[in-house]
């Protein structure tokens, strides 16, 4: 979950994500074939493929995400030995939670150590993003499945999606995550963020004319980006300006954590949120009413939309003590205005991928 910095990712920039307390395990074990069988305990499904199969492509089915994994795994040389994966998980999906990072993230470390391999994990998340990206056909960027390997216990992780480098924030013990997922989500969500993405990039090709040195929107300062305001149109300004500033926050605001100053965090929040309804446009009526009731409610420090937007979920920073009260307010406030029964989860920052038993 993305406690702040929306749609920086492809773009070069900064994000500060938290790995949560929900997990998806993947028991494995080897097969002499090379082949993988797969058992999903959620959707009680069972899926097998040959590991030699060359035509292998996605068909629209959660077995998409472990079998993307594989082929990408293969693609980049490691030689798989066959397996049995069995899956289960409690990541809630379908509300923003990065429910696919978290199987794909589970399958790449299960057929690593299955096939005696010793993949470092900043390789595993690049693959898994490549199994989204070019197998499944999502365009996403590095965020979820990075956090969801290097992810840490009442931490934050303030990450450049450029270089990778990233550093670990502490996040109060008396403080909680809470999710509220607002039930919604809109049909246009998929086609307005490959339509945001090129707005960025024309952006950039613009700015590049006169910055040459500007490869994304990453390098673009605010005030270059004003100086050639009137040299670009309208809507592609107010994209960057966002990404522009939305970079400049998660930087604040990684400075605010370092310094304990929750109070500053949540403003930077609250920014952030303003910036993707009015500069981004990818905000939803129920996220902005979720917004403006949370920010009503004592012991709220902070809160956002989170993930790509028009619909989906907000993250709220809270006091631990007003944690309950938050959830029961909410619920029945949201409820009231909707007709909507919202999923509110209490969270707190966890551990990334691991080996159990």
């Amino acid at each position: 979950m993305n406690l702040i910095g929306e749609h920086t990712d492809y773009n070069d920039g900064f994000v500060m994500p938290a790995a949560l307390d929900f997990s998806t395990y993947v028991e494995v074990s080897p097969l002499e074939q090379h082949r993988l069988h797969i058992h999903s305990e959620n959707f009680n499904e069972e899926v097998e493929v040959d590991l030699d199969d060359q035509n292998l492509a996605a068909r629209g089915h959660w077995s998409d995400y472990p079998i993307g994994v594989a082929v990408m795994l293969g693609r980049a040389g490691h030689r798989l030995r066959g397996a049995s994966l069995r899956i289960r998980g409690d990541v809630p999906i379908g509300s923003g939670l990065s429910s696919s990072a978290a199987i794909e993230v589970a399958t790449a470390c299960a057929l690593n150590a299955n096939s005696g391999l010793e993949i470092d994990k900043r390789e595993l998340a690049l693959l898994c993003q490549r199994a989204e990206n070019e197998f499944v056909g999502a365009h996403v960027g590095i965020m979820d499945q990075f956090v969801s390997l290097f992810g840490h216990a009442q931490k934050a992780l303030l990450l450049d999606c450029r270089s990778l480098e990233f550093k670990l924030l502490p996040l109060p013990d008396n403080v909680r995550l809470i999710i509220c997922n607002t039930m919604v989500k809109h049909e246009l969500a998929s086609s307005a963020y490959n339509e945001r993405r090129a707005q960025c990039e024309e952006g950039v090709r613009l700015l590049s004319r006169v910055y040459p040195n500007v490869r994304a929107l990453r390098d673009v300062s605010i005030e270059q980006l004003e100086q050639h305001r009137s040299e670009l149109p309208e809507v592609i300004y107010r994209r960057c300006r966002h990404v522009v500033t939305e970079n400049a926050r998660v930087i604040e605001a990684g400075a605010a954590l370092e310094r304990h100053d929750l109070k500053r965090f949540g403003k930077l929040m609250a920014e952030s949120h303003v910036s993707l309804r009015d500069d981004y446009e990818v905000s939803a009526d129920e996220l902005d009413l979720m917004v403006e009731l949370a920010q009503k409610i004592d012991g709220v420090y902070g809160a956002r939309m989170t993930g790509g937007g028009f619909g989906g979920s907000t993250v709220n920073l809270v006091q631990e003590e007003k944690a309950d009260e938050f959830r029961a307010r909410i619920a029945e406030e949201y409820d009231r205005a909707t007709g909507l029964t919202p999923e509110i989860y209490v969270t707190n920052a966890a551990n990334g991928a691991e080996e159990v038993s």
